[in-house]
């Protein structure tokens, strides 16, 4: 007979957890960070709108900090960027999914969280990997096919590439308190990819042609950016 252990996710101790807990305390830990910001979540409030203990939460994350990166961690759990064959089209389509999932996360509940964290380096680690590295894997698979497929300079530097558009996101909601525009996100792609595209006039009227051929498939959040 197969083991329950495959339903279930084993907590300190060897006990099973049960996932509606974790999922009631991730959805009350969300609801409290958007209503009054990092400084305001407390394993008691979150405790009590979860229906649970707040020793139960400490049984699975231990301390506020890791409740919270956890709770972010589900919302910008973003999906795979398209492949589409258009790099303009796909690289639109991954940003602002990630984008509107960033969004969703108050911009002081970011710099709160990592004024927290910074000195500790598990979990400036955990931080990084949870709010930083998203942004940069919705857009790192489409720059590696855009290189393959000759869209971009062969000696693109992917890394530096990537970092330019994730620190431009963060730092709009760490220091600007503001998130980052569409508008402004579209602009952020028309200049870097001036630079680096090998054609960049022939990459916008392969996304307009696509566009036209798909009209229904052309949205706000499609919206791809204009020559200049």
């Amino acid at each position: 007979m197969a083991s329950r252990r495959s339903s279930t996710t084993r907590g300190a101790g060897g006990r099973p957890r049960d996932p509606h807990i974790d999922e009631a305390v991730i959805a009350a830990t969300l609801e409290v960070l958007a209503e009054t910001g990092y400084p305001g979540l407390t394993l008691e409030e979150v405790a009590r709108r979860a229906g649970t203990s707040r020793p139960a939460i400490y049984r699975r994350w231990a301390g506020r900090a890791r409740l919270a990166l956890a709770a972010i961690a589900s919302r910008l759990d973003v999906p795979a960027p398209p492949d589409t064959g258009c790099t303009l089209c796909d690289l639109a389509e991954g940003f602002n999914v990630f984008l509107a999932a960033y969004r969703t996360i108050r911009p002081d509940v970011l710099s709160s969280l990592y004024a927290e964290c910074a000195p500790d380096p598990e979990l400036q680690a955990r931080y990084l990997e949870t709010v930083i590295e998203p942004s940069r894997r919705a857009v790192g698979e489409t720059l590696d096919r855009a290189v393959a497929r000759g869209d971009l300079r062969p000696d693109t530097d992917r890394e530096q590439l990537l970092d330019v558009f994730g620190s431009l996101v963060h730092y709009r909601a760490l220091f600007g308190r503001r998130h980052m525009s569409d508008t402004e996100a579209e602009k952020v792609v028309e200049t870097l990819l001036h630079g680096v595209a090998v054609d960049y006039p022939a990459l916008l009227a392969r996304s307009e042609a696509l566009e036209q051929a798909h009209p229904e498939a052309s949205t706000a959040h499609h919206a791809h950016p204009s020559a200049s």
